[in-house]
């Protein structure tokens, strides 16, 4: 029996991308069509959903600003226009979300930022934080900084990092196509909609094509590489034609799509992930921490009894039992150094301890496989 797509109404964390084709047309910004996605977006807050939008567009409407004409940019002119351009991004997220009551906030990351695991653990915190506050994170490349060898390049991988990141159970990649096709639509009559993908197979992959507007970077072949990801990480994802006046309530009325089904949920994928690496140190827990991280609580400082090894901040390192028994692997909030020197003590005394105030847990319960 064929699987059965998700519900985007069922979504509990959800990733939205937006084009640019979607938010700036051929006279700038297209407002009208921004309000309605931010009404679906204040819709789904109240459901007490969480929600990311990953937003292209600062080029876009910067160059526009800057007067710099159709056509490929220099990246000094790319990333001049993305500087202009991002205040405007920023503003009119904030604007169309405002009346809804809705609290908006930008974040610009790189590659880079995610490559590296002490900046990559900084975003999730953050991200994580915004959103327990009920804020809508308006995330996007950062282009006034990236250079190649620093960029995703499209925001499709970006968001499909960003789902991963954030715990997301759901992405929604808003495009000028309503998904995936066995051939180009365009110029195959018998081109066949593919509504669920179960498996990213080599001959899905191959159905992959190039982009389609002259404003997007990104075409069916990066959309395919975000699946690859976001699946990966346990996070369901799905491709729409988004240029409806409200197109999370289309796709979640059963509006055309195109559902890649995840590799299990976040968390277990999550846990996957780190309990694969390669642990840089070891921390002996005393019997109580031992007891309460069974039961999926969080390593705190007091519960350590002894550190071997030098690791960094965001390395994997082991957890054992005062017997010796490994506990599992989980990914440190301090360096060996600093968590020598707060080792016993209790999380109140961090800062005192450290000069500066810290985090409660040495290893949080969401970076740690038991």
């Amino acid at each position: 029996m064929a699987a059965l797509a998700p519900s985007l109404a069922t979504a509990r964390r959800l990733v939205i991308k937006i084009g640019s084709a979607l938010l700036v047309g051929a006279d700038g910004l297209n407002a009208v069509w921004l309000r309605g996605l931010c009404d679906d977006v204040a819709d789904w807050r109240r459901r007490g959903v969480d929600v990311v939008l990953v937003s292209s567009g600062s080029i876009a409407l910067g160059r526009r600003v800057l007067d710099l004409g159709p056509g490929a940019l220099p990246l000094e002119q790319a990333q001049a226009a993305a500087a202009v351009g991002q205040i405007r991004l920023a503003r009119a997220y904030e604007d169309a979300l405002a009346p809804h009551g809705v609290k908006t906030a930008q974040i610009l990351l790189t590659l880079e930022d995610s490559a590296d695991r002490r900046r990559y653990l900084n975003s999730r915190a953050t991200l994580q934080t915004l959103l327990m506050l009920g804020v809508v994170p308006i995330v996007n490349e950062n282009d006034t900084v990236a250079t190649d060898e620093i960029r995703y390049g499209d925001n499709d991988r970006l968001a499909a990092q960003i789902a991963v990141t954030c715990g997301a159970d759901q992405l929604l990649l808003l495009s000028d196509v309503d998904g995936l096709y066995t051939a180009n639509p365009k110029t195959d009559p018998d081109a066949r909609h593919l509504p669920v993908i179960e498996h990213l197979t080599a001959e899905i992959v191959a159905m992959g094509g190039d982009p389609v507007s002259g404003l997007s970077r990104g075409g069916m072949k990066t959309k395919l590489m975000a699946a690859r990801t976001a699946i990966a990480g346990g996070c369901a994802m799905a491709i729409a034609e988004g240029s409806v006046m409200r197109p999370l309530s289309a796709v979640a009325g059963g509006a055309r799509a195109s559902w890649f089904l995840p590799d299990g949920d976040p968390q277990a994928a999550r846990k996957r992930w780190i309990a694969a690496m390669k642990p840089k140190g070891t921390l002996i827990v005393d019997d109580g921490a031992a007891r309460a991280l069974r039961s999926g609580k969080s390593l705190l400082p007091a519960g350590v009894r002894d550190i071997i090894g030098e690791f960094g901040r965001g390395d994997p390192v082991a957890i054992a039992a005062p017997s010796g028994e490994t506990l599992g692997l989980g990914l440190t909030r301090y360096t060996g150094d600093e968590a020598r020197r707060i080792a016993g003590h209790h999380s109140a005394e961090i800062e005192a301890i450290l000069g500066y105030p810290g985090r409660a847990a040495l290893i949080h319960r969401d970076d740690m496989a038991i």
